[in-house]
């Protein structure tokens, strides 16, 4: 795909989910010689809240993340909260509403739990895993009008929901949405399918990387994946439907 050298707009995101395996993928397009992404990777222009504050902001604070990008590129951000972020969807639109938008879907247990480790790991999180959870509706009551950004283990994987979201204001067509599992078991399907979304030459890549993979201090326990594979169960089914997936081996999947 060729690219004006004055079109400084940025292409595409990989808006989703956080602790879904986006850093991953950007490791992977990062070799690709016609796509740049800041090596900084997430730049939370459109869910930084002080940003808009005033309106919309000087797009030259957003636009200098890609200063270093050769002329040509297809210019990308990767920054994973925005398929949640509920007011970063009609930025992203008035911003270029033909931005493409590319989504990372996990086992919402696995995710779950993966991500209150990130946040423990952080020191943002002291309260056990099950305790956690359950302190997630109250927290997120003290974060409105806002939504909970950090400690929301269970509503950032209500995928059913984002992705409605994501489409009333982005036609389907323009919205790519993968599986974490592809990264194991198809790989270059995946790319193959990613390099026809963007328009760029097919890429297989030929090494395996696993960015941002953390050991746990222990595994999810048992009881804990049994309660939460009873909360995700209507949201897995709404995902089948609404996509066409087999998600059975979510259901039996352990972290």
């Amino acid at each position: 795909m060729a690219k004006a050298e004055n079109d400084a707009r940025v292409d595409f995101l990989i808006a989703g989910t956080q602790r879904g395996g986006t850093t991953t993928l950007v490791e992977y397009l990062w070799r690709h010689p016609q796509v740049f992404i800041p090596q900084a990777k997430e730049i939370h222009f459109f869910d930084t809240e002080r940003l808009w504050q005033l309106g919309v902001p000087n797009y030259a604070l957003y636009h200098a993340a890609f200063a270093e990008a050769a002329p040509g590129r297809l210019l990308g951000d990767a920054t994973p909260i925005y398929m949640y972020w509920e007011r970063s969807l009609p930025r992203i639109r008035a911003y270029n509403p033909r931005m493409k938008l590319i989504m990372v879907l996990r086992n919402p247990i696995t995710r779950a739990y993966s991500h209150w480790n990130h946040e423990r790991l952080a020191g943002r999180e002291k309260l056990p895993f099950r305790e956690a959870l359950a302190a997630e509706p109250e927290r997120q009551l003290r974060a409105a009008p806002q939504q909970l950004r950090h400690s929301s283990y269970i509503d950032r994987g209500m995928y059913a929901r984002q992705l409605a979201r994501v489409w009333e204001f982005f036609p389907a067509q323009q919205t790519l949405i993968l599986r974490t599992d592809d990264f194991s078991r198809a790989l270059a399907p995946m790319f193959e399918r990613i390099a026809a979304f963007l328009g760029i030459a097919r890429f297989t890549p030929v090494q395996e990387i696993a960015a941002h993979a953390h050991d746990y201090e222990a595994p999810l326990a048992e009881e804990d994946r049994r309660y939460l594979a009873g909360v995700f169960e209507p949201e897995i089914q709404a995902l089948e439907r609404l996509l066409g997936w087999d998600c059975s081996d979510w259901r039996a999947t352990r972290a």
